[in-house]
């Protein structure tokens, strides 16, 4: 299992320099007004793996406003094989972002997955079941990347060649065999996409599946489903076949897409269905409430998945997760945190939220972008 033991902030959106020592395994709990920076800290932590982070933002945009110093997160984390320094922040003049691990470059930031995962909920997901395919579909994705490092690779693959693509055909005088070699790629990538959702999906409902009585009752079951064409192709067709209809459809479509942009069928255009299992109907359908806890029911689920063959759960990050819970919802919820046995960084308003856990859980308590700890009484 792996968890952060420090963290150490520069230049990052609200902080000039923070520092959190001595963090535990378990139940860390982040408590301030509102604006204060328990968020920015998630993101920060969420930037220890591959990818935007919690707010899907460019590295130039977590920058402190009016520092002259690209911003900089440092981490030690507790592995299983021991100790690891994990850093990452901007390089002002290449305006992207660098990756370390024990002080070297990294040639990528998949190389961060080799030490830490993490899975996040923020209260813009609330929205997810309702709002358009893209948020479920990078959803799904994030839940897959934290499952398989090499997901990660396989999406960015496929966009840089749906990109390369759209700006060939824009050029009337475009190498058709390049445009071939890249349709070709698209064709290949786009079917493993689809193949792991279809396999990270099966898993997933089959940990759904295993939850107790009384999780069910506070955390409904779901019926999930990944949706798209080359999803459904590949339920009864070999993906030899299901990547040389790929192809053709991508030649097909060429007039259009250089039109309209991207390409007309491929991964990019799923979406992941969930179901409210008892009451077989969509979650969209389904109350706020009801929406917010299939969404934590999905997350415990994955965690549970993550520790029985990854050996670990991931680190959560539940950003505001307990404010709009009801008491009963809120208890059974800090239960089965606690029982995966992983480190679960949680923020909030008001620390009664918190007050059953308070000699479970470490607090800190963050305002105007300082961040103190806490005594286990001062939390009761």
């Amino acid at each position: 299992m792996s968890y952060l033991t420090q963290l150490m902030l520069q230049n990052f959106r609200c902080y000039e320099q923070a520092r959190l020592e001595g963090v535990a395994s378990g139940l860390v709990i982040l408590s301030g007004p509102n604006g204060a920076g328990k968020t920015n800290i998630l993101e920060a932590i969420s930037l220890l793996t591959p990818g935007r982070g919690i707010r899907g933002v460019s590295a130039m945009d977590m920058q402190r406003y009016g520092s002259v110093q690209g911003w900089g997160i440092s981490a030690k984390v507790d592995t299983n094989g021991g100790d690891v320094t994990l850093g990452t922040g901007l390089d002002f003049e290449a305006g992207r972002r660098m990756v370390r691990i024990n002080g070297v470059t990294a040639k990528s930031q998949t190389a961060l997955s080799d030490y830490l995962a993490c899975l996040w909920l923020t209260p813009q997901m609330d929205r997810l079941f309702i709002d358009g395919a893209s948020g479920r579909r990078r959803f799904l994705d994030r839940l897959i990347f934290t499952f398989d490092s090499g997901h990660s690779g396989r999406v960015t693959r496929f966009e840089n060649a749906m990109r390369q693509r759209s700006k060939l055909l824009q050029d009337e005088q475009a190498d058709s065999s390049w445009l071939n070699s890249l349709e070709s790629q698209m064709a290949e990538t786009g079917v493993a996409i689809a193949a792991a959702r279809l396999d990270f999906v099966r898993r997933l409902q089959d940990s759904c599946d295993r939850a107790d009585e009384g999780e069910e009752k506070f955390f409904p079951k779901a019926k999930i489903r990944a949706c798209g064409t080359i999803e459904e192709l590949l339920q009864n067709t070999p993906a030899v076949e299901v990547e040389k209809l790929f192809v053709y459809q991508l030649l097909q479509s060429r007039d259009r897409d250089a039109i309209v942009g991207g390409a007309s069928t491929g991964p990019h255009k799923s979406d992941l269905s969930v179901i409210y299992a008892v009451k077989d109907i969509e979650a969209a359908q389904c109350s706020t409430g009801e929406q917010k806890a299939l969404l934590i029911g999905l997350v415990l689920a994955h965690s549970r998945l993550m520790a029985a063959e990854r050996g670990a759960p991931p680190v959560l990050l539940l950003d505001e997760v307990a404010a709009h819970l009801d008491e009963s919802r809120r208890e059974a919820l800090f239960e089965r945190l606690q029982n995966l046995g992983g480190q679960v960084w949680m923020t909030g308003t008001d620390e009664i939220l918190f007050s059953s856990i308070a000699k479970k859980a470490q607090f800190f308590n963050v305002e105007s972008a300082q961040i103190y700890a806490q005594k286990i009484h001062e939390a009761a």
